[in-house]
């Protein structure tokens, strides 16, 4: 796209928001389809990689943290269309706005949300793998989704308490 096409969609950094939320969604889904088919996670498997992080295998049926778990097809159904309407809302969001962090942080946000979308539609439940831990600390099981997610809601905290911000909460 040139310039003049990013201003037509809306705001000065769409592409870029797009390609950070394209990357997310095929680095989380890529790593997800190693987990399943080239570890023996699905089968019970377990790889150490830090004497804090292993690799596992977890289904979360639910949302963020496992919460609201969902294992009915009308459940299953009601979290896709949540997590589809809430990525369109977001993703207009981003291809509006003109700061280049609010794009970056909803690209991150929609990527991830994206990547999870898949894993409802293809596996019925999210593809968690990353399992980290300290002493009798025990962090919940998450993916690269996950990860970026959080981070572009750090990101839009972040822009937030920034000068400007109320643009942001504009949409722009």
């Amino acid at each position: 796209m040139t310039d003049a096409a990013d201003a037509a969609a809306g705001g000065r950094f769409a592409r870029l928001g797009l390609t950070v939320a394209a990357a997310g969604a095929v680095l989380d889904q890529a790593t997800k389809l190693w987990i399943m088919h080239g570890t023996d996670l699905p089968d019970g498997g377990q790889i150490s990689v830090l004497p804090v992080l292993d690799l596992v295998l977890a289904w979360n049926h639910g949302i963020s943290y496992g919460l609201f778990q969902q294992d009915g097809a009308l459940g299953k159904w009601l979290l896709i269309a949540f997590t589809f309407v809430a990525t369109i809302v977001l993703g207009v969001w981003m291809l509006r706005t003109d700061r280049r962090l609010v794009a970056v942080s909803l690209g991150l946000i929609v990527g991830g949300a994206v990547g999870n979308l898949i894993d409802r539609v293809v596996y019925g439940a999210v593809v968690d793998f990353v399992y980290f831990h300290v002493l009798d600390f025990s962090w919940y099981v998450f993916n690269l989704a996950d990860t970026w997610i959080v981070a572009g809601v750090v990101g839009l905290l972040y822009d937030s308490f920034r000068p400007g911000h109320t643009d942001a909460a504009k949409g722009r």
